[in-house]
């Protein structure tokens, strides 16, 4: 495994230190959203395995989606960084980044969660045809076997581009590592910690085009996209670049380089 995760490594740092595809990465899952959501409304795509909210994927790793990137992401934060310093100060520096987008995670879901309860009414059925009024939240709904109706912004649409948006500036530093900063073990960690970085920022973009072609409301969709990709944007692309009290953003160029521009 250990050999493989070494072999990927090179063609996977060549892909992701093409220009034109860090730079419009981002504008890949609003095309996704919108080209999908035509789709679904048209009804052009197929059912298929994906289009039931009971697949593996969907159970096991989408809907614990944040806690599979920041088990990954810690350790390769920690190890990739200590290559350039192992100063206490900077590593927790750059560990704040994880909390800061853990904040930007939980806020944006719960002020979802927070639309969808009042803006919602409880329904006798699916269909919507026959409102209950002994039920006013959500919660006393579904408990009584009911269905609670709201406007439901897509939490899959956020947590999906944002964390491959997350994990792709958080890996960066990868290109600029120096193999004498590690010894041989954690060089073999973090090159297997990169490459499943690479395969679950793949599999959040598959799971995102899978939302998009059969779920939720187009609204709701478009609007979760774009929560997901203002929460990387106003971090990585304001606040780290312009203020001194922020974790900044993560390391691309060696220690040396650091000091000749600094």
């Amino acid at each position: 495994m250990a050999t493989a995760g070494a072999a990927l490594v090179a063609p996977l740092l060549a892909l992701w230190n093409t220009p034109a595809l860090r730079r419009n990465f981002p504008w890949l899952f609003l095309a996704i959203s919108i080209v999908g959501s035509v789709l679904k409304e048209l009804g052009l795509v197929p059912q298929t395995y994906f289009s039931s909210s009971r697949n593996v994927v969907n159970v096991y790793f989408v809907k614990v989606s944040w806690g599979w990137t920041l088990l990954l992401l810690t350790p390769f934060l920690l190890l990739s960084n200590s290559s350039f310093s192992r100063s206490v100060s900077f590593l927790s520096r750059r560990l704040l980044s994880l909390v800061v987008a853990t904040a930007v995670w939980y806020v944006c879901t719960e002020t979802f969660f927070y639309i969808e309860e009042v803006t919602g009414s409880c329904y006798e059925s699916d269909t919507l045809s026959l409102v209950n009024q002994d039920f006013l939240s959500k919660a006393s709904c579904r408990r009584a076997g009911l269905h609670w109706h709201g406007y439901d912004i897509s939490g899959h649409s956020f947590i999906l581009s944002y964390s491959a948006l997350f994990i792709m500036e958080e890996t960066a530093p990868m290109a600029s590592l120096r193999p004498s900063g590690l010894s041989a073990l954690p060089r073999t960690v973090l090159s297997v910690l990169y490459v499943a970085l690479n395969v679950i920022m793949a599999l959040w973009v598959w799971m995102f085009a899978c939302t998009s072609v059969y779920f939720h409301d187009p609204s709701h969709k478009l609007l979760g996209t774009v929560c997901g990709l203002l929460g990387w944007y106003l971090t990585y692309r304001v606040w780290y670049l312009k203020s001194a009290f922020s974790p900044g953003l993560p390391p691309k160029c060696r220690p040396k380089e650091q000091k000749q521009h600094a």
